[in-house]
């Protein structure tokens, strides 16, 4: 079985310093996560966030600290679509981590001459 976490004890919230916008909420985990872990929870909860119109205050960078998930920035009008979001990325990360982590010893996912043409492309992109 991988690494599994859940939420625990309260959910608090503080006001953030005047200037800047919406509340500092930390929830508690059961135990501080892996750095895989973190990097999954953050992934999906960017994921299940994007075109979500109030989160433009919400920082996510360092989101996990310890054992708690900090989310500075919290507007009201879409705390609750925050919360479903953070249930589902720590459902994900949970889910992720049941999987072994891809090593060197695992096949690609395409050949190589794709991933060039891959970076080729983006590197077109970035000039233009």
């Amino acid at each position: 079985m991988g690494e599994h976490h859940e939420m625990t004890g309260r959910v608090t919230g503080t006001p953030l310093t005047a200037g800047r916008h919406g509340a500092s909420v930390r929830i508690t985990l059961d135990s501080p996560p892996s750095p895989r872990w973190s990097r999954a929870l953050a992934a999906r909860l960017t994921t299940e966030l994007v075109g979500c119109p109030a989160v433009a205050h919400l920082r996510l960078d360092g989101v996990v600290q310890g054992a708690d998930l900090v989310l500075d920035g919290v507007e009201p009008p879409e705390a609750e679509r925050l919360g479903r979001a953070v249930r589902a990325a720590i459902e994900a990360a949970n889910g992720s981590c049941d999987r072994p982590a891809g090593g060197e010893d695992a096949p690609p996912n395409m050949p190589s001459a794709e991933a060039e043409e891959v970076a080729r492309t983006v590197a077109a992109g970035a000039r233009a």
